[in-house]
């Protein structure tokens, strides 16, 4: 690839995770259709996509830890129940192509930017709520399933985990941010990339580029997202729910 298509590339990438890291999702919807475009098959770009999301976590995870607002053993729990769903997804993606699957995740995306945008007070006050051992082991459920999504689907999932973060644990929606970015952005996204890696392939001369715009853009999304607070963030996760839904539907 010739220094003009990893410009490409870089500003792809750049643009797509620093949306992702002010809304808590999306860098599929603008990143992984443009490694199609450029020539990738689709297993080979959801690999390659999956590790430079890596990157993302990490520029956020930059940010995000120097204002220390995330609690350590609900971040483990959130990892607990996570990952092993996105290992069990990105098992199963490559073997399985199932576009109605994704239409009926396009309008549940969709659905969630509605009752976000019908919700006028979701996420704007920090009140942790159901941390009791029913409340726990539901809300563990629900991010295993969306674990699963996570590894065998290309962008949005990270919108669900910060949706359920506001609506079921009581965050606003600058931590549930900060935790999607750090925990799905860095370790769901890296045990997707490992498994898909381990099964597929990645296209490794690509990646230089992605990394460096997921590392900038996931610390500047985050810069922004701490900056601007909690309504801002909410009418971004609004824009790039219903932009990510209707990607899902149109294919």
């Amino acid at each position: 690839m010739d220094l003009l298509n990893q410009l490409i590339l870089f500003v792809i990438s750049l643009i797509a995770n620093l949306f992702s890291a002010l809304a808590g999702g999306g860098a599929g919807l603008i990143q992984l259709p443009a490694l199609i475009f450029l020539g990738l098959p689709f297993g080979i770009a959801l690999a390659t996509h999956k590790v430079a999301s890596v990157a993302l976590g990490v520029g956020a995870t930059i940010r995000h830890l120097r204002n220390n607002s995330l609690e350590r053993h609900f971040a483990l729990f959130i990892l607990a129940c996570g990952i092993p769903g996105v290992i069990i997804g990105a098992s199963i993606i490559l073997n399985i192509p199932d576009r109605k699957a994704e239409i009926a995740l396009g309008i549940l995306t969709i659905g969630l930017g509605i009752y976000s945008w019908l919700s006028p007070q979701l996420g704007q006050q920090h009140t942790p709520d159901n941390r009791h051992r029913a409340g726990m082991t539901i809300g563990g459920l629900v991010i295993f399933t969306i674990g699963i999504l996570n590894g065998s689907l290309t962008s949005g999932t990270g919108l669900f985990v910060t949706l359920w973060l506001v609506r079921w644990f009581g965050l606003d929606y600058k931590t549930a941010v900060a935790y999607t970015l750090i925990l799905v952005g860095m370790f769901w996204n890296g045990s997707g990339a490992i498994t898909l890696g381990i099964l597929g392939e990645i296209h490794w001369l690509w990646l230089p580029a992605l990394l460096l715009g997921s590392l900038i853009g996931g610390y500047l999304g985050a810069h922004l997202a701490i900056i601007k607070g909690n309504q801002v963030i909410k009418r971004t996760y609004e824009v790039i729910t219903f932009a990510v839904g209707l990607k899902l539907i149109l294919g």
